[in-house]
Order: C-alpha cells, then sequence, then structure tokens
C-alpha cells in the first residue's frame, strides 16, 4: 500500500490521473512488494481526464498496440456488410494485422471488396459462410437489414463468440427489430464519430477519429477489454466509455439534430428570408453555407465557440451573443421532442417501417433530388467552383 501512495503522490505532482487496471486487485497491492508486483503484473494506464468539470476515462491508440490487438482478437474478425463504415473499419483492421474477413451478398459491392485486396474464398465469402467462420461477428449491416438478416444470422452468434455493432439501435430497439443477442456471447460496441471515409482517411494520416464504446453482455468476463481494443482496432485516436442506450440516444438525436437535420432546416430558412429579401442567390448561399462551412465552422472546430465570439469584429460578436439565447429558446422544445420520439422507440419504429417500404428507394431518390435541383444547392454547386483550390 505504500507503494501505492508513493505512486499516487507522484502522478499529483506531474498534474495528470491516471489509473492502472491491475492496481485493482488489492490482494496482489497486500501481499506483494513493488518491485514484485512490477515484474509479476504488466502495468496498463489509461488517462483520466476532466471535461468541463466531469473526470472520465480516455483509452489512446497507445493503450491498445497492434500487437495487443492480435492478442485480444487472435481469431477471424468476420465483417458482414461493406458500406462506408464497414470499409473504413475492415481496412483499418487489416492494416494493423488482424485477420479480417468480409461476409458480402455477391454485387457490386462484392466488385469493389475484391477491388481493395479482399480474396474470394480467402479473405471474402457470402454471409452466412463468414458468419460461421468469425470468432468475431461485426454486424454492420444498414440498421433495416440488421432486423431482416437476424434470423438468418443468428445460428451463427454461439457461445463463446463476440458479437460487434457500430452502432445500439438493433440491440436497443430489440423489440422492433427483433434482434435478440443470444446468451453465452460477448456483445459489444464502437461507434466511430464520423463517416467511414473520415475514419479511413484520418486513420491513414496517424490521427485516428474519436469513437465510444461500450457493453451491452459480457459473458466471458472480458468484455470491457474487447470493447475498448476493438474500437481502436477499427481506427480510433481516442476512445471514451458509454452505454449501448446513451449512444444510440445520442447518435440519433444528433444525426436528426445539428449534425444534419436541423442544420439543413437553418441553411434554408436563413437562405429563404434572405431570398424574399432581394439577394441574389450567390449573396444568400454565400452568407448562409459558404462562410460558416469554409471560414467559421473550422474555427469553431479548431478553438471553440467561445473562442469565435472572442475573435471577431464587436459588431459580429455583440449580435451572436445577443441572438444565441433567442435561437436557444426557440430551438430547445424541437430538440426536446426529437429526443423524446428517440428515447421511447417511435423514431425507430417510423425509421423502420420508411426504410423497410418496398419503395423506399424511389421515393428516397425523389427526396434527395428536391435538394438536389433546389436553387440554393443549385447556387452551391457554382459557388463551390469557384474556390481557389477548383480553379
Amino acid at each position: 500500500m505504500r507503494a501505492a501512495r508513493a505512486f499516487a503522490r507522484v502522478v499529483a505532482r506531474r498534474g495528470e490521473r491516471k489509473f492502472s487496471s491491475s492496481l485493482v486487485r488489492a490482494s496482489v497491492l497486500r501481499s506483494a512488494s513493488a518491485s514484485a508486483l512490477r515484474a509479476k503484473v504488466p502495468v496498463r494506464e489509461f488517462k483520466i481526464m476532466n471535461f468541463g468539470g466531469t473526470e472520465e476515462k480516455v483509452i489512446e491508440r497507445s493503450d491498445y498496440p497492434p500487437s495487443k490487438l492480435k492478442e485480444i482478437f487472435p481469431g477471424k474478425m468476420a465483417l458482414l456488410g461493406y458500406g462506408t463504415q464497414g470499409r473504413g473499419q475492415a481496412l483499418n483492421m487489416r492494416d494493423q494485422g488482424l485477420d479480417v474477413i468480409i461476409g458480402l451478398r455477391k454485387g457490386r459491392t462484392w466488385e469493389l471488396a475484391k477491388e481493395d485486396g479482399w480474396v474470394e474464398g480467402e479473405s471474402l465469402f457470402e454471409i452466412t459462410e463468414a458468419a460461421d467462420k468469425g470468432d468475431v461477428i461485426m454486424y454492420m449491416l444498414s440498421d433495416a437489414g440488421q432486423s431482416m438478416m437476424w434470423p438468418t444470422i443468428k445460428p451463427y452468434v454461439t457461445k463463446g463468440k463476440t458479437l460487434y455493432f457500430s452502432h445500439g439501435f438493433s440491440a436497443v430497439y430489440k423489440e422492433l427489430t427483433g434482434v435478440v443477442p443470444p446468451e453465452g456471447v460477448d456483445v459489444i460496441l464502437a461507434a466511430p464519430k464520423g463517416s467511414g471515409t473520415t475514419v479511413r482517411r484520418l486513420f491513414l494520416e496517424g490521427r485516428g477519429i474519436n469513437a465510444s464504446c461500450a457493453v451491452f453482455q459480457d459473458a466471458s468476463g472480458s468484455a470491457e477489454e474487447k470493447c475498448e481494443a476493438i474500437a481502436i482496432a477499427v481506427g480510433a485516436g481516442y476512445v471514451y466509455k458509454t452505454t449501448f442506450e446513451k449512444e444510440v440516444h445520442s447518435d440519433l438525436t444528433g444525426e436528426r439534430g445539428v449534425l444534419m437535420g436541423a442544420i439543413a432546416g437553418m441553411f434554408k430558412a436563413q437562405y429563404d428570408v434572405l431570398r424574399a429579401n432581394g439577394h441574389s442567390p450567390s449573396e444568400a448561399f454565400n452568407e448562409t453555407v459558404e462562410e460558416a462551412t469554409q471560414s467559421l465552422y473550422p474555427l469553431i472546430g479548431e478553438n471553440g465557440m467561445d473562442w469565435m465570439f472572442a475573435n471577431c469584429s464587436t459588431t459580429a460578436q455583440r449580435g451572436a451573443l445577443d441572438w444565441a439565447p433567442k435561437f436557444e429558446v426557440a430551438t430547445k422544445p424541437v430538440f426536446e421532442e426529437l429526443y423524446a420520439a428517440v428515447v421511447d422507440g417511435s423514431e425507430t419504429k417510423r425509421s423502420l417501417d420508411k426504410n423497410s417500404q418496398p419503395d423506399y428507394h424511389e421515393s428516397l431518390q425523389k427526396e434527395l433530388k428536391e435538394y438536389q435541383d433546389s436553387e440554393m444547392w443549385k447556387a452551391g454547386v457554382t459557388v463551390r467552383s469557384l474556390r481557389p483550390e477548383n480553379q
């Protein structure tokens, strides 16, 4: 115990709190000297960081180097599906030396996988064959696809295997999706906070995206370590802990809110007001979208909103500070309505019902074409063509 107290004093002087998973073994600490402890028990340390007054554990890439990943996952990682997210994660795992196989239906995506170096009959298989071979089944089909395919996949999710998700949707809303993981398997999640394209690009740049990880079911007693490790394996640079429920609630709210839905609505509202008051399409688009995405949002991303307020003109500063509370008051009821619909499952039911319609693809294309053909986004094509890098 003296050794533990001395260790704590050293950490405090450095100003950074860390903890070691080996220190929880109190019986070892009581019976072993400091030198014996170092010799017998590998010490792995994780950062504890302060997020606005709340301390959280943070896992970094250095906590799970490729050698450790291969030790935790010595068997086959069977990734089912090869959409944007699945593709990025599969390539990142392969680059770190894991034994990855892909499960797909034959078609366009099958050919893409072959172009990426997956070999038919060696690392590329039909979905059920890959699921049968996999020690870790990475269920990367779409949310609707996971629900429809579960009766086919479930027989291959056998005792001792690990079932992996990149989104808590199917498991959390199991009453609606029918996806009920069997007993005797670890069920884990790693959710990169970005598109699969970004997951891959940041990994190749040596940075890695941020991600969350969670455990839904721990049959082996090692699921916590598995979820942390697999988040690094698929390309994360740093990882924070969550639950399946919190991941899906925050993710669905974010997608429908400030990440896409809310911002698309606000873009359109401001653009339409400017156009109705005589502003040209180019001016309306530049003042609504282009300046935001090309100038201000990157600065907010780098430095924070507080920095942005402190580093703009006094006129912009005063106006933004005064109007921000009004927008908060106007939009908060909508976010509260959205979050409640996510939690009670009605938003999930609506999405599943709509995405499962036989004519969904055709109706979706009509919706997307409305955006594509709108004056605002046509103006955007021209504005983007004028950027210096596009000249």
